[in-house]
């Protein structure tokens, strides 16, 4: 049986290569012209160690002295003697430039349409015959081209693929460029190119609780996660906390609600606005919502994505209560100028 393998490489790179039966990561990688630095082949040198964050796999025939029994317990591998046995993410201690990796799929597709959700954002939905083979994990950015210049903007997917559609949420920047060409000028059937994948901030298959805290259109990410847990139906506790300034930023609340009855007593969403003029809503910042429960002792997977003064905010919440998680991943972002 085949299985798709995502080399992570630790400039932000993502790359699918697909393991034949039987077939080593190593040897799918180079057999798709991705270069993991290796020496021997043999798992004696241990050049090519890596880590695979989620994913089940065979490692045989290697030394201690390129693998130890610890580094094998915590998830370490050598990618010339790992044989996968599902679909796994491998975190590759290099760049891709190193590994001859480092040029991106460029897409070309067609604009759906440009929903306004609220003043401050909006979905921009795609859609293409090259998108039916796109690859992303639920986390994961492309750098969308604006038309008629070499500028590009990166978006965060806010879906899946579906029969060759995809969809960014996307925050609508005052006199923003792309924004504006968006929402003033884009029409229907019109092409847009962009590039994909990119980031290290994705979802995690290690069957620990999940928190998720968004602040805006950070959002965007955890709607392509939530769909990509409901579809694999991965049994897993998820606890998002969804934080805006104001009530009218607040958006996709009706695709939260389905997410909330596909994953029926499993996700729990906390929602809150800090404008404590508003009414019928919990008040306060994501921090305020935040309580020792949720993160089980430690025993979780925080991802955390939103504008700095938020990231910044939770890891001082965090720091101050002597929570760690298991493992944190942040993106924080701001609007291109």
């Amino acid at each position: 049986m085949n299985h798709q393998i995502a080399l992570s490489f630790e400039d932000g790179v993502t790359r699918f290569v697909t393991s034949l039966l039987d077939e080593r990561v190593a040897d799918a990688a180079y057999r798709s012209g991705i270069n993991i630095p290796l020496d021997c082949r043999e798992g004696a040198c241990g050049t090519c160690k890596a880590f695979c964050e989620s994913g089940r796999f065979l490692m045989s025939d290697y030394v201690d002295e390129a693998l130890t029994a610890d580094e094998a317990a915590r998830g370490f591998v050598l990618t010339c003697r790992m044989t996968p046995l599902s679909d796994c993410v491998v975190q590759i201690p290099a760049t891709s430039a190193v590994a001859k990796a480092s040029a991106a799929s460029t897409f070309t597709a067609n604009i759906v349409s440009v929903k306004n959700l609220s003043p401050t954002a909006f979905v921009l939905t795609l859609h293409g015959s090259a998108i039916e083979c796109l690859k992303f994990l639920p986390g994961q950015y492309a750098n969308l081209c604006l038309p008629g210049s070499n500028e590009t903007r990166a978006y965060s997917f806010s879906s899946l693929v579906h029969d060759g559609t995809v969809s960014f949420l996307i925050r609508n920047v005052p006199q923003g460029r792309m924004s504006r060409y968006l929402t003033e000028r884009a029409r229907p059937g019109d092409p847009i190119r962009f590039q994909a994948p990119f980031g290290s901030f994705y979802f995690r298959q290690t069957g620990r609780p999940v928190v998720m805290i968004a602040g805006g259109t950070g959002l965007a990410p955890f709607l392509a996660m939530l769909e990509y847990i409901g579809v694999n139906r991965l049994a897993i506790p998820v606890h998002l906390v969804y934080g805006v300034t104001n009530e009218e930023d607040l958006v996709a609340l009706d695709e939260l609600e389905v997410h909330t009855r596909n994953l029926a007593g499993q996700l729990d969403i906390t929602v809150c606005v800090a404008n404590a003029a508003t009414p019928g809503r919990n008040k306060g910042f994501v921090t305020d919502h935040l309580v020792p429960e949720m993160f089980h002792g430690g025993d979780v997977d925080l991802y955390l994505c939103g504008p700095p003064p938020m990231v910044a905010a939770v890891e001082a919440f965090l720091n101050e209560r002597r929570l760690k998680p298991v493992q944190m991943h942040y993106e924080k972002f701001l609007p291109s100028k």
